[in-house]
């Protein structure tokens, strides 16, 4: 049963739903999700672990799970100086803020000349902005709460060559949602032009389900209307069936244990070389996970307590 399913009826059709009508074909809701789900089973006092990519990082690194390569963590503006330094032996990288959410303030260089560096969007940054991009992480411009925080520099990821033809622009990745640290939902997330390269959902990106038990994909959510193809592409995004699965599943059930977190969302993106990578984890995972897999979450996580 679709949402479409549940719109029509006879002869006509409605672009919405009757929250019982949701309910009653399982779809999970954010204040049901908050009040049965997050604050019951994640322990207030672990959020840093996630909230903090350079945390997560570190856990990560203690339990041997595969994360990006750290180059340097910049924490004070006196060591902002240093930052061009640090990359000076480095063609491609990423500065990310180490407490930002959807995608905010990340910036992936793929290439860089003696006087400018490029970025995956195609523009060009000279070394004064890159290091302004960088004081403006660490002023709390994309931080959670918009409190100083610290520019994590880091390996770029270059995306496995399965999506070569898919995407255009960008990085895809998986979310992962676990309840009791069991896999219960999956989807790829897929970046466009209009998402500007990120693989973040209210963006633009694109959602498409997996099959939780084989790693095959099918079809695909774009802007809360359901396709199959690619809006960039044309590619159709049905039956791809995702490199080392089992590995995929394995780690982030590692890593929600390691979090000691019930209700958790883990990100991993497939690395050409280095294979299934966390990105990072997320305590409060959004829910357009249920239309990308036309199913509700309500269904998955009643199943693990039956």
């Amino acid at each position: 049963m679709t949402i479409n399913d549940i719109r029509s009826h006879g002869k006509h059709w409605r672009s919405w739903a009757w929250p019982w009508e949701l309910r009653r074909h399982g779809a999970l809701g954010i204040n049901e999700r908050n009040l049965n789900y997050q604050f019951p089973l994640n322990a207030r006092a672990f959020y840093r672990r996630v909230d903090d990519k350079e945390e997560t990082k570190k856990i990560c690194t203690r339990e041997q799970i595969p994360v990006p390569e750290l180059i340097a963590v910049v924490s004070r503006y006196g060591d902002i100086r240093k930052v061009l330094h640090y990359l000076q032996n480095k063609t491609d990288f990423v500065i990310k803020p180490a407490s930002g959410a959807g995608g905010r303030g990340i910036l992936v260089i793929v290439g860089r000349s003696d006087t400018y560096f490029r970025t995956a969007k195609g523009d060009t940054l000279s070394r004064e902005e890159i290091r302004y991009h960088t004081s403006a992480i660490l002023s709390g411009l994309y931080s959670l709460a918009g409190h100083p925080d610290r520019a994590i520099i880091e390996q770029r990821i270059i995306p496995h060559s399965l999506f070569e033809d898919l995407t255009v622009i960008g990085t895809p990745d998986i979310r992962i949602i676990l309840f009791q640290f069991q896999p219960v939902m999956a989807m790829l997330r897929l970046p466009t032009e209009a998402s500007q390269g990120r693989a973040n959902l209210h963006q633009g990106a694109v959602a498409v389900g997996i099959d939780l038990n084989v790693g095959i994909t099918f079809g695909g959510v774009y802007r809360d209307r359901y396709i199959t193809m690619h809006p960039d592409t044309g590619k159709s995004m049905a039956n791809i069936q995702i490199p080392e699965w089992e590995k995929v599943l394995e780690i982030s059930v590692r890593l929600s244990r390691a979090l000691e977190m019930g209700y958790l969302g883990v990100d991993i993106v497939l690395d050409e070389n280095i294979g299934p990578v966390v990105l990072e984890a997320n305590a409060r995972p959004g829910l357009a996970i249920q239309l990308a897999n036309r199913c509700g979450l309500m269904k998955r996580l009643n199943s693990k307590l039956s």
